[in-house]
Order: structure tokens, then sequence, then C-alpha cells
């Protein structure tokens, strides 16, 4: 029997494009699917020089994998991830390793790694971001488990990842659900940022009614900037596609405005509310998502709850400028809030995250890419316990120089009647947490008022009540 490399199940798109990226590398892969016209289109696609094969039998592809196994599973996060293990489970032999790929919920994956690490069989739990291009021909992983185990899978995952500098953008991350937990949060901050550049969008056009051209423009300036990234790239490249459906226009503008999701965005901020880690930035991008799909009743609330629009007395050029500081400025407290609440996360499940490595695998590959990431690997690179990253001295010269144009941005959207709520939570989550004091103290007492919940003094030790009334 043929002995393989590695073996993915799962042959879709980003499977099959992972295995025909290792193949490229020199690796012999092996691909099962139970759809045997995608386990033949593996082969078919695969080149000369590849050493590939596809089957539709779990037994038979097991055994062609070599010793310890290493088998990643790329399908529906959820019940389809238990269902392929428990297929594998009869043929996988101890210290074999599986490797999950997909987005599942991290609660999920540590119950797997304790499920399996009692028959001697090693769980990882891995993001992978870049979708079917990165899959192809390089994208962010992160993976999580056992240590030593990883070794197996280090040198595949290093030749197939993005590279920056010669640096591959995958690393060991931690123990258990680590890499699951890292994926859901850059996920967060993706939901945040696209938002983000949604409503930089509506606030031109809508609010100020700049042509689609200049946007387009506008947005492709940028990723020559300080603003470059994946998310800011493929904006302006969708500004420019034409609908070939009617010939007329701007594909952009014949798409429905009810978004969908797939849940990971909901899974950061439920998280992050279990372990007190503020993302509001995150929070907002959802719940615009969820108030997207009702989409009768804003028809009828834009008819109902009308509002006469401030005249705004700025030129062009200097609209977009202000923009781009306050874009800058609010990007900057996104990227801060979700990079805290890593630290948290790893403090409370004990993952030993290192977030300059964190930082690092994010700059390539990833749909969270973006030029802003080597100054964050940079500051926790100096800082290794910084606990956020607007306490990094670099950063916050930064914000102090751009938070006036978010202030003024912010304004324009209001006296526009435009919604920004990422715009407006990122100043406000920047306004909280550089307060020396804030009104919780208010809070305390109300709480011991209305229900003698106590509170602390700032004058003495302890816990006080006192009768109100």
């Amino acid at each position: 029997m043929e002995e393989f490399d590695f073996g993915m199940v799962g042959l879709g798109v980003m499977g099959r494009n992972l295995l025909l990226n290792m193949a490229d590398h020199g690796f012999s892969v092996a691909g099962l699917d139970l759809d045997a016209e995608k386990a033949a289109s593996l082969e078919n696609e695969a080149s000369e020089k590849h050493h590939v094969k596809g089957t539709t039998q779990a037994q038979q592809f097991v055994t062609l994998i070599k010793k310890p196994r290493a088998i990643m599973l790329l399908v529906p996060a959820g019940k389809p991830v238990d269902a392929v293990i428990d297929s594998l489970l009869p043929y996988l032999e101890e210290g074999d390793i599986v490797v999950d790929g997909g987005n599942s919920y991290f609660p999920d994956t540590n119950r797997r790694v304790q499920e399996l690490e009692s028959k001697g069989i090693h769980f990882f739990g891995m993001g992978i971001s870049g979708g079917e291009k990165g899959a192809r021909f390089g994208p962010s992983m992160m993976p999580g488990g056992n240590k030593a185990a990883y070794e197996r899978l280090r040198p595949i995952f290093e030749a197939i990842a993005a590279k920056i500098n010669g640096e591959p953008c995958v690393t060991y991350l931690g123990t258990g659900s680590a890499g699951n937990y890292v994926k859901m949060v850059h996920n967060g901050i993706e939901y945040a940022i696209m938002e983000l550049i949604a409503e930089t969008y509506d606030l031109l056009k809508r609010g100020f009614g700049v042509a689609d051209s200049v946007i387009q423009k506008l947005f492709a300036d940028w990723n020559e900037s300080e603003l470059a990234s994946f998310l800011i790239e493929i904006t302006a490249d969708i500004l420019k596609k034409e609908d070939e459906v009617t010939g007329k226009g701007l594909l952009l503008n014949y798409i429905s405005d009810t978004a969908r999701a797939k849940g990971t965005g909901k899974w950061t901020s439920q998280n992050a509310m279990d372990i007190q880690a503020p993302v509001p930035s995150i929070d907002a991008a959802v719940q615009m998502r969820d108030i997207s799909k009702y989409k009768e009743e804003r028809v009828k609330a834009s008819e109902l709850l009308t509002y006469d629009t401030k005249d705004a007395s700025l030129d062009e050029t200097a609209l977009f400028e202000l923009l781009k500081d306050a874009f800058y400025f609010s990007m900057i407290n996104i990227y801060a809030q979700g990079m805290a609440q890593l630290t948290i996360a790893s403090n409370e499940y004990n993952y030993g995250l290192n977030l300059e490595e964190v930082a690092k695998i994010w700059r390539g590959g990833c749909i969270i890419r973006a030029v802003c990431l080597e100054d964050f690997r940079q500051a926790y690179q100096n800082q290794p316990e910084l606990p956020n990253l607007l306490l990094d001295e670099a950063l916050a010269t930064k914000l102090k120089t751009t938070q006036q144009a978010a202030r003024d941005a912010v304004k324009l959207a209001i006296d526009k009647g435009v919604p920004v709520s990422v715009f407006m939570s990122a100043l406000a989550y920047f306004d909280s947490y550089r307060s020396e004091t804030l009104p919780t103290n208010m809070i305390q007492a109300q709480r011991d008022f209305f229900g003698a919940h106590k509170y602390e003094r700032i004058d003495k030790e302890g816990v006080f009540h006192t009768e109100w009334n």
C-alpha cells in the first residue's frame, strides 16, 4: 500500500485546494470524500508531478497515510465533524493526529480533544483564513493542540502557508482549542472592519452624494497608504465590477442589503461577554448585520421616521482626508479590542498565547491582513505582556493625532442621519479606556439602593451597604 504524507477529508474547494498546495510543495497527499466525483476531480486537477490520490472509502483512506497519521477535516462545523471522526475512529491508532480545519466553536474542540485523548489520538482545532485562493497559494493558519504532536504537522503547514519576509504565516498557538479561539476572534475583527468599510462607503455615497467611481478611486488610493489591507483592496475591486445581467452600472448597486452571517462574529461577542472582554465594535458589527435582516420594517420606518439632514461645508479633499484618519483611528481600536480579548481568553483558558506570533501570522494570507499588523507585532515584541495595544506608545501617538478626525466623522454622520455604529463604538471604547474615572460609581450606588448589592469605597478597603432611604 502506498504511503502518503497527509490526508484530507472533505474535497470541496477549500480541501481540494489545500491538498493541491501541499502537492505543489512536494508532499504526497490523499483525499476522502463520499462524493465520487469530487474524489476523482482531485486526481484530475493534479499535475503529472503531483503524488495525489482520491477515494470514497474511509478504511482505504486511513491506511494510505504514513504513521503517525496526519488527517485534516474540512467539513461543516457541528455534527458533521463528529460524524467524520466516528467514521475514522475504527481505523485510527494511538499517536495519530486529526485536525479540524473548519470554523468550529471552541467548546466543541475542547470536548473532542478530551474524547480523543482518552484513545491516544491527538486532536487539533485549526483556523484557516484566506479563502479559496489562499488555500491554493498560501493561507494563514492557526493551529492549537498538543505541542509535541505539532512537529508532525509543522513542515507541511510551514511549506504551504503564506510568507511575509520569508516567515510562514502559521505557528503553534497553544493548547486545546487555542487555534479555533484565535480564528473566532479573527473573524470578529473581520466583521467589524467590514462594517467600518461599509459605513465609510455609506457616509460618502448616501451622506455626501459622492459618485461610485470617486469612492472606488479613494479606496484604491487608501490601499497604497497606512490603510493598506486585503479588505480595502477588494472594496476597490468591488466598486469596479459592472453588472453583467443588466449591463447597466455597478453590480454592487443590484446586491441586496440584507446581510448573511455564519455565526463566528456572534460567537466572538458572546464569549467576550462571558469573560468580560469589552469588544463594542465587534458587537456593533454583529448587530448591524442583524438589523439589516428587517428589510420590510426598515422600508416602513424610512417613510415614517424622516429627518432633514444638515448641510456640511466641507470640500471633497478635506472630507476624504478626514475619513482616512477616522478610518485609521477606528481600525486600530478594532484590532485593539480583538487582541485584548485574546489576552484575557489566554489567561482564562490557559492557552499560553503569544500575541506577537498571532500578529505575525495575520500579516499575510488571511482576510484581515493589513500593514498595521507589523506595528502590532513590534508592539508585542517590545512588551510581551502588553494588555492592550492602546497602551503602546507608538500607537498611542498615532491615535492622539487621528482622534479629532474620528470625532468629526461621527458628528458628520449624525448630521447626515447615516448610521455609523462601528465608528461610534470605536470612539466610545477609546474614550472609556482612557478615562481615569468612569460614572460606574453611580451604577454601584444604584445596585446597592435597590438590591443591597454593596459597593467598594475609594478611601478604604472593604465592601459596604447603605440604607439609602
